[in-house]
Parts: C-alpha cells; sequence; structure tokens
C-alpha cells in the first residue's frame, strides 16, 4: 500500500484515541472527501478498524494480524534490513522470490515476507510447514564481504538473531536454545529454522538468501503427526498470541545488529551470544551428512568456521561441516 490510503492510515495512526475529521484529512493529503471516503474504505477492506465519527470524522480502532509492509515499518528500527519490503498474501517460496531479487540486483537487507506458503523449503530438501496468517516467513538478500568458507557461519550468526527475538517474547528467555546449525527451540522443542541459498564469484560470495521460518501463532496439534512431538510455536509456550508485525520488525533488528557485528569482526565477535543458547555439548549425537553417511559421538563444541566438533567413540575429533543432527534423550553427557 502506498500514496494516499497510506497517508490516511499513519494519520489515523498518528492521532491515537483522537478522530480525525475528513476535512482536516482531505486539505492534508489535497483530495476530496469523497475521495477520503473512498481510502478508508480500501483501508477497511484491508482488515482495519475504522470507526466513523460523529461530524464526518474517522478513528482507527483496530489493525490487522497480517505481514503488510506497512504494519512492520510502524515497527521497524532499522539502518537497512526490511527497508524494502516485499509482501505476498500467498507464494510458493520466500525463498524462491528473494533469489529472484537477488539475481536482478536487489539491495542488501531487501526482505520477502508472505502470509503462507505453499511450497516452503527447508534444509536438506524437506518441505517447511506453512499455513497461513499465523506464522512469519521472510528471506532476506545479503551481499555480505565474505568468502565460501566463511559463509557457513551466517547461518549460526542468523540462529543467534532468532533465537534472541524468540527469547524476547518469553517471560523465561533461557527456555530458548540453539541446535546447530540452524534450529531454534523452546523447551527443547524446533520453533524455527533457516534456510540459506548463496551464489558465489570464485570463493567470495556473491549474494545469498536467508530465509527464516517461525512458528508464531500455530497451534501445534495442527502440525502434520511427523513431527507434531517435536515442534512448537511461540503462542503456545507463552500462552498468548504474538504480534506477527512487531516479531518480524524485532527480529530484523536483531538480524541486522548481528550481521553488522558479524561484517566487523566475524563469527568470533558473536560466539559469546552463540554459546549462551548452545546446549549441545556434552551431549551424544548422531549426523547423517549429506552424502548419507552417519556419524556418532559426543559433542565438543562449534569451531570458528562453523563446524560441529564431534568426539568420536574411538577417540579423535571429526568436523562436521554439514548434516542433520538428531541429540540423545537429555541425560545422555559425558
Amino acid at each position: 500500500m502506498s500514496g494516499a490510503p497510506a497517508r490516511v492510515l499513519e494519520a489515523l495512526r498518528h492521532a491515537g484515541d483522537r478522530s480525525c475529521s475528513g476535512e482536516s484529512l482531505s486539505a492534508e493529503l489535497g483530495v476530496s472527501r469523497a475521495q477520503v471516503w473512498k481510502h478508508v474504505q480500501a483501508l477497511r477492506g484491508r482488515g482495519y478498524g475504522i470507526q466513523g465519527e460523529r461530524g464526518g470524522g474517522y478513528r482507527l480502532t483496530a489493525v490487522p494480524d497480517r505481514l503488510y509492509p506497512e504494519e512492520i515499518a510502524h515497527h521497524l528500527r532499522t539502518r537497512w534490513l526490511g527497508r524494502t519490503l516485499h509482501h505476498f498474501e500467498d507464494v510458493d517460496s520466500t525463498n524462491r522470490v528473494a533469489l529472484e531479487l537477488a539475481r536482478a540486483g536487489a539491495a542488501s537487507g531487501t526482505a520477502v515476507v508472505a502470509e503462507g506458503q505453499s511450497a516452503g523449503r527447508g534444509r536438506l530438501g524437506r518441505s517447511f510447514y506453512s499455513p497461513p496468517h499465523v506464522n512469519l516467513y521472510t528471506s532476506i538478500v545479503l551481499r555480505p564481504a565474505v568468502s565460501t568458507g566463511e559463509a557457513p557461519t551466517l547461518i549460526l550468526a542468523s540462529a543467534v538473531a532468532v533465537a534472541e527475538a524468540v527469547a524476547a517474547e518469553l517471560d523465561d528467555p533461557g527456555r530458548v536454545e540453539i541446535k546447530w546449525p540452524n534450529d531454534v527451540l523452546v523447551d527443547g522443542r524446533k520453533t524455527s529454522g533457516i534456510l540459506m541459498e548463496m551464489s558465489a564469484e570464485a570463493t567470495r560470495v556473491a549474494f545469498c538468501v536467508l530465509g527464516i521460518g517461525v512458528n508464531l501463532n500455530v497451534d501445534p496439534a495442527s502440525f502434520p503427526e511427523t513431527f507434531r512431538d517435536s515442534a512448537t510455536s511461540v503462542r503456545a509456550a507463552r500462552r498468548r498470541p504474538v504480534a506477527r508485525a512487531a516479531f518480524a520488525a524485532r527480529l530484523y533488528g536483531t538480524l541486522e545488529d548481528v550481521l553488522d557485528v558479524h561484517a566487523r569482526r566475524g563469527f568470533a565477535g558473536l560466539r559469546p551470544r552463540f554459546e549462551a543458547r548452545f546446549r549441545m555439548g556434552g551431549r551424544r549425537v548422531r549426523v547423517r551428512q549429506l552424502d548419507g553417511s552417519e556419524s556418532a559421538g559426543v559433542v565438543r563444541g562449534v569451531d570458528g568456521d562453523g563446524a560441529l566438533l564431534l568426539g568420536r567413540p574411538a577417540g579423535g575429533i571429526e568436523r562436521v561441516i554439514a548434516g542433520d543432527v538428531t541429540l540423545a534423550r537429555p541425560g545422555d553427557e559425558t
């Protein structure tokens, strides 16, 4: 939304509990009162509650639970991330759209957000469950000055941002942890995932697209049976709804901060924040790697380039660059 309807919305928002007369809106926008009425009707059609006041005034009484750019922008405090935002009611994959924008030259920080996805993508070729109007599905174009070898640490950095944004929604932030490399858990259950796709020139990253899905208000009982016991939502964890547009703005702000630190100091600058949420140390895990092979051992930490350090039963440390991790039950430590 842009132009006069957006200006009407801002005027109503600025007025708060006071009503705005049709005459004042007409003068401010330089349009007739009949046009003001049409713009108000257009806003009502988008889900905004606008009450007509006696004497021809208008008052904003409710905003829709939609990820409209104007709603996210109302909460946004970033300098460069999310300032250009493409909104879709439904799309196959926000990552697919963001990749097309990146190839066409979109600036770093350009974001795509959707109310729902018909073919959301997760890591290792999995699908990402994406019901409409309850969660956050977003992808961000990035143009980091990093080598391809450093790129995996961007996933860990992004996990820090998601974990901190989710933690800010809970009364007990300590319930949030990071499962290597890209899952954020609440009370041990997955609430979000991250998918990064990139294009490289020689050994440098030309651009990458960071896709983030966060289960905000979805009812866990509606999850597919295959992961119903292992996933949750922020609403279920805190027992009240999440304001999705405000959360999106919070996430963009936290992500911008994290990426700025990464640009200046690399993953080393974020390691304390990562380790504050990384609780896999000493846990027995099984890792299914990209080539189909499996490794088992005890987690000894994360290397400076983002690799998982796995202590092998026969001794020695194995570096795992990418794979699917299955955690042993709590208490299986050494």
